[in-house]
């Protein structure tokens, strides 16, 4: 029987770039909606809706279902000068599937509706009050922000806010509560998480809400899940109420994998961080938190992320860690070749929390937003570390690397980031991608790979094989 196809992380091809992922599982697939941000992009959420599926059982078979939503299609955008940004999809009490979004430059929920998962969307209405004022229009209300919603009964329950730092006017995240048509406000919004100006003394002091509302249940356990102040974590709260007695029960993911210290310290940044969004869905018997990460060297070109997550008994949850198997089950294969751009792992000996600046390594693509080129790695300089995990290494004799640009000096292969050296591949000045190997043995078990750069001039990093023959690779 053939085996399926692995799981990679990211979970999409590497010139999709689809941020802000909420994951659902509708009959026997997952289907993940987002906004869309453009390979070197200006600003965020430049592109149209699109969704992607898998089957819940080859989560590395990733479907791609189209256009679902068009940014024209909103009243307030038909000359489609305002961005769509992070959307979320509940079923309602008809059967019909309602996509809530917030435009860039307006703050208003608007809502499109659609029989089927990813079929095309119809734009339906906006969220008002009886009266029909639209929510975050009356007197009093806050600017509406990235919607979150979970359907019970007859009841839609709306979770929306953002929260700059400095900014006193805004209170936190809100929960509104809908009627049965979707639109029409039952309970007006009220405050469930504090934002950074008001979190003294509430718990969530250093974890204040700032963005990125999302909402899931488990038992009888509502999980409110959300973009912190310090933006790259996603963090979570928990409540038997879907509208009051929150606490915060802590921190989900973070994009630059802060605060774990199984590998590293646990204030050592080892990725380029910065905003994040994303949430939690169970696939069989697990349980994913899907979020995105940063390429290209800016905050504007993201990518969708995933990992498993461990509850313990008593409903709290233990920080996921960034990998490159995320939705694989299980560590990847210790042989074959693999593409640069699964680097869970980017740092130098300039530590960094957040993207940007020329000294940091980078993953991008050639050609154009929407060309199907893979990523790599690049920007390359010395102390530069490209990490990968996990795999399942058994008898490894043999390690190559396909590198170009202009760069003389050796990249290390490492079994963790500060372990010993276990070889060498010296790089040379080239043009063109170029494979070079070396004989290197690594203990059996499960285990990372690290490479980093020590020498002269910029590098990038194509793919990295292990025990492969060069006449098997493209």
């Amino acid at each position: 029987m053939s085996r399926k196809k692995q799981a990679l992380n990211p979970y999409l091809p590497s010139w999709e770039y689809i941020p802000d992922g909420e994951p659902y599982v509708f009959g026997d697939r997952v289907y993940v909606y987002g906004s869309h941000d453009k390979y070197n992009g200006h600003v965020f959420c430049l592109g149209d809706y699109v969704c992607w599926s898998a089957p819940l059982d080859d989560l590395g078979n990733w479907r791609y279902e189209g256009v679902i939503y068009q940014k024209r299609q909103d009243p307030l955008n038909r000359d489609e000068k305002m961005c769509l940004y992070a959307p979320d999809v509940t079923v309602g009490p008809d059967g019909r599937y309602y996509l809530y979004y917030v435009l860039d430059k307006v703050s208003v929920v608007s809502v499109a509706v659609c029989d089927t998962p990813a079929g095309a969307y119809e734009f339906y209405g906006y969220v008002q009050y009886p009266d029909g004022t639209r929510l975050g229009e009356r007197e009093g209300d806050e600017p509406q922000f990235d919607p979150g919603v979970l359907t019970e009964g007859e009841k839609t329950y709306l979770y929306t806010g953002f929260c700059p730092k400095g900014d006193k006017s805004r209170s936190g995240a809100m929960a509104t509560v809908l009627g049965a048509d979707m639109l029409t406000i039952e309970q007006p919004p009220v405050i469930i998480v504090p934002g950074q100006e008001h979190s003294a003394g509430s718990g969530y002091e250093g974890h204040a809400y700032f963005e990125a509302a999302s909402i899931r249940k488990k038992g009888d356990t509502y999980y409110f899940i959300y973009s912190s102040e310090l933006m790259h974590e996603l963090c979570y709260a928990v409540s038997k109420n879907p509208t009051e007695g929150f606490s915060y029960g802590g921190v989900l993911v973070s994009n630059c994998d802060m605060y774990i210290d199984s590998y590293k310290p646990a204030d050592m940044p080892a990725a380029y961080g910065g905003n994040n969004h994303g949430s939690m869905v169970q696939i069989g018997d697990d349980w994913y938190i899907f979020y995105h990460r940063h390429t290209n060297g800016t905050w504007y070109s993201r990518q969708g992320c995933a990992e498993k997550l461990c509850f313990r008994d008593d409903g709290s949850i233990v920080q996921a860690e960034m990998t490159s198997c995320g939705l694989n089950g299980g560590p990847l294969h210790g042989e074959g070749e693999y593409p640069a751009y699964l680097a869970c792992h980017l740092f130098t000996s300039q530590p960094s929390v957040y993207v940007g600046g020329d000294a940091f390594p980078k993953i991008m693509q050639d050609g154009r937003d929407g060309d199907e080129e893979n990523g790599y790695v690049a920007n390359i300089k010395d102390s530069a570390t490209i990490g990968f995990k996990y795999f399942d290494l058994q008898h490894v004799k043999r390690i190559g690397i396909a590198t170009r640009g202009y760069a003389n000096g050796v990249f290390e292969i490492k079994a963790g980031w500060d372990q010993t050296v276990l070889g060498t591949i010296p790089v040379e000045n080239t043009n063109v991608w170029e494979w070079n190997w070396t004989e290197v043995t690594i203990p059996d078990g499960i285990s990372s790979l690290y490479f980093t750069y020590r020498g002269d001039g910029n590098a990038s990093m194509q793919a990295f094989a292990i025990n492969d023959r060069e006449e098997n690779l493209r």
